[in-house]
């Protein structure tokens, strides 16, 4: 049952892609209960499927990582759907709509962040029995397990910077490896955390300048940093433009560093020019370092629009690769794993930081993030067999988004779960959420649950289990 009507989709044919279709916000929060099943849930799926992503509530933005956070959850338990609610995180970006961000976010008389200001939206993260909306140049901001925002985060006052939307759970131990970059000295910090939630360390590590580290990625024992040509440009950040552009001038290079260690014990690997938004994960075999990622050639250079150039061409779109660092030799060697346009990677949460076999990924297809193509798909990457991929391809005019792995009770093999994402249906102009088998992804859906409203294209989700 509805709480409210559902509103206009927002969709004009003046807006700019970011805003048009189903990447036009939705203005209403909304509940609904006892949602519309196709297929069976799994009655061992005990939780909430979170997702986060930019939603402006005046329907307008400068660009599509702007927009004010709105969560979208379903809520399973014993079978069934219990309920969807879509609620903004309170920020002080939501609480002040009409002021341009610089002006809340920069201390001119200090030259310092306020990292309380946020749009939180780019992730959500669960961590010693705490739930966050995450923004890569803020504090974190806690929610309730119904999506009411509990306010900012910052670690007792320890956390002095602001924290990236990427950060990792080691599955091994349940610490937590993150790190928060700035355009202002000190421009990168990294960050441990315990299994319930202290802030361990703080470490400035040393790099070549302001840079938009996006992601990181660990293994059982380093930290590894992506330091990567996508550079601020202060002038154009305070005349309203893009901050960040392409640079040729800055190497691209991975910084190895035990975790727990300091600046000074960072191996720096220079590696061919790239940029990597996401990596799907990191471990050690023997004396190499192993990272896997969607790479991107280049991103930015002349047009802020998306993270393809501007006259995108196949091989620009993100595509899965391979990177292995030796650490006694200092030899890199690189390779393209496939030649599909991939993003959003994702494995078990217990592998973070150990071997994987398995990789799950958002197909961009042929008309690359903009979703231009006829349809989208799942990818399972076999990393054991040369990358070798099966597909799970979603009627046309269907688009999913990142599929997020819940691993199944009593699991004895690593692909032993579920892949949970959004789908938009265009033909409707409605959304689903769905279920697949993670072993035989190209089978039918497991469960599809129908959700009464549009749920625009966002970036991160989770799983949050109560088992």
């Amino acid at each position: 049952m509805a709480t409210t009507e559902i509103p206009d989709s927002g969709i004009a044919e003046d807006k700019p892609w970011h805003l048009s279709g189903n990447n036009a916000p939705v203005f209403d929060e909304m509940t609904f209960t006892d949602l519309e099943v196709k297929g069976s849930i799994p009655s061992e799926l005990q939780g909430r499927y979170f997702r986060n992503g930019a939603n402006p509530q005046t329907g307008m933005s400068e660009h599509w990582f702007v927009g004010d956070g709105m969560i979208h959850g379903v809520e399973l338990s014993d079978g069934k759907a219990n309920w969807y609610r879509n609620r903004y995180v309170r920020t002080p970006m939501f609480d002040n709509p009409d002021k341009d961000r610089m002006e809340l976010y920069l201390d001119m008389e200090k030259g310092a962040f306020n990292y309380e200001v946020s749009v939180a939206n780019t992730s959500v993260l669960g961590h010693g029995g705490k739930i966050y909306a995450l923004e890569e140049g803020s504090f974190p901001y806690e929610l309730s397990k119904d999506l009411e925002t509990l306010g900012y985060h910052d670690y007792d006052g320890r956390l002095t910077t602001a924290m990236t939307a990427h950060p990792k759970v080691c599955g091994e131990t349940g610490e937590l490896l993150m790190f928060g970059y700035s355009s202002l000295p000190p421009y990168l910090m990294y960050h441990r955390i315990s299994p319930d939630g202290e802030l361990l360390q703080s470490e400035e590590i040393t790099v070549g300048g302001p840079t938009m580290m996006h992601d990181f990625t660990v293994t059982r024992n380093h930290s590894i940093f992506l330091d990567l040509p996508a550079v601020f440009d202060m002038e154009e950040a305070m005349k309203g433009g893009m901050p960040i552009k392409w640079s040729d001038d800055y190497p691209s290079r991975f910084g190895v560093m035990p975790r727990t260690g300091k600046d000074s014990d960072v191996k720096w690997f220079d590696v061919d020019p790239c940029y990597v938004f996401h990596t799907l994960n990191s471990y050690e075999d023997g004396d190499e370092i192993i990272v896997n990622g969607c790479r991107l050639r280049e991103i930015w250079r002349n047009s802020s629009d998306i993270a393809v150039p501007d006259d995108p061409k196949p091989e620009d779109a993100p595509m899965m690769w391979e990177w292995r660092m030796n650490m006694k030799t200092g030899v890199v060697s690189e390779r393209q794993i496939d030649d599909k346009g991939s993003e959003f990677p994702q494995i078990p949460d217990s592998l973070v930081g150990l071997k994987n076999r398995y990789g799950y990924c958002l197909s961009m297809g042929d008309g690359g993030i903009t979703g231009v193509d006829e349809g989208g798909a799942t990818i399972k990457y076999d990393l054991s067999n040369g990358g070798t991929s099966q597909i799970h391809s979603f009627p046309a005019g269907h688009f999913p988004g990142e599929p997020s792995f819940v691993p199944a009770q009593g699991a004895t093999n690593e692909d032993d779960g579920y892949l949970m994402t959004y789908v938009y249906a265009g033909d409707t102009d409605t959304s689903y959420l769905v279920i697949l088998d993670a072993s035989n992804v190209a089978a039918e859906p497991i469960a599809e649950i129908h959700i009464p409203q549009r749920v625009p294209t966002g970036f991160h989700g989770t799983w949050i289990s109560d088992r």
